[in-house]
Order: C-alpha cells, then structure tokens, then sequence
C-alpha cells in the first residue's frame, strides 16, 4: 500500500500572497508540488479547449468556477502529481467545494492542513490593483472578489477549525518571513 499524498489547502483573500509563498516553498523543496487553482483554471482557458472557453465565462466576472469543472481539474491534478505532498492554494472558496474535496479524502489523500494566509482588505486591494495583471485586478472585479472570498470564510474556517486543521499565518510581513512561517509549519506537519 502506497503512502497516501498529503494536502495542504492554503486559503487567503486574493492579493494574500499565497500562491506567491506557495510557489516559493515548492521551489525549495523537490518533495512539494504546488497548484494553484486559479492557474489551473487560467491554464485551461489558454488552452482553449472546450472546457476552458466555459471556465473563462466565470473568470472573467470574478465569479466561482462550478463545482463538478474545479473538482475535476483539481483532483486530476493531484492524483498526477510527481510528489507525495501538494500545496494546493485558491481552495476551497466555498462550502460546496469543500464538501466536494471531503468525499474525496480517503486512503490515497490526506488533508493535512488548512493554510490560511490573512491580510487586511486595504493590504489586499492595494496588492491586486497593484499587479495589473489583466481583467481580474479591475476594482470591480477585486470588490466582486473579496465579497465571494469573504461570504463563506466563517463557515470554512469553523469547518477546519473543528478538525483541528487551521492554521492561520499573517501575510502582512514581508514575502520572506511568511513563506519562513509556512514552511516552518508544513515542515512540522510531515
């Protein structure tokens, strides 16, 4: 029997940082493999398959991408991961998500923990109108954003916090210090 791979969720508010942090801790680390489900989604629509011309609609407003699409991308990709450990950020950003990733943690995925990367809203939105990265770093688009990340926050965290697997990390220092903090603590939990 194969050691199950181990999940880390790492969940923030965009402009937190945590794909930033998550990236630098995979490339430190050949045993980390990091996704970030927004790539994975924006890597779809560049593909544009059939699937990505349908994630863009959602994107592109700064909506949730449905569930059965995300699950499927999501759960291919870790299942191909080269690595027994993935650091997965952007997920879950809904109750409905995290359920659909619960059924399917079993013997072959194991949820170590869930990262929360915490900023204020003003360090959030200062980040994302400042990065200018297309569409989706709009006002607009970062308020519309903020509103989906925030409504089911409560509920997921007292989720997680109820399995005693939430660990919440200040993003407000500098890139250094929270990916110090991170895998200090990822480190501890493998």
């Amino acid at each position: 029997m194969q050691n199950p791979k181990k999940l880390f969720l790492i969940i923030g508010a965009p402009g937190s940082g945590k794909t930033t942090d998550a990236q630098l801790i995979a490339q430190s680390n050949e045993k980390i493999t990091h996704y970030s489900t927004g790539d994975m989604l924006r890597a779809e629509v560049t593909s544009k398959s059939e699937l990505g011309k349908e994630i863009d609609k959602f994107i592109s407003n700064g909506s949730i991408v449905p569930i059965k699409i995300a699950i499927a991308t999501i759960i291919n990709a870790i299942k191909n991961a080269p690595t027994n450990i993935i650091l997965l950020d952007g997920y879950p950003r809904s109750m409905e998500q995290l359920d659909a990733l619960e059924d399917y943690l079993d013997h072959t995925l194991e949820l170590k923990s869930v990262i929360e990367v915490a900023v204020s809203e003003q360090t959030a939105r200062d980040r994302v109108l400042g990065r200018n990265r297309g569409a989706d770093d709009k006002v607009e688009v970062f308020n519309n954003r903020m509103k989906v990340y925030n409504e089911p926050l409560k509920e997921i965290q007292n989720f997680y916090n109820k399995k005693n697997i939430l660990k919440v990390i200040s993003g407000e220092g500098s890139i250094e210090e929270v990916v110090e903090n991170m895998q200090s603590f990822i480190n501890s939990k493998i």
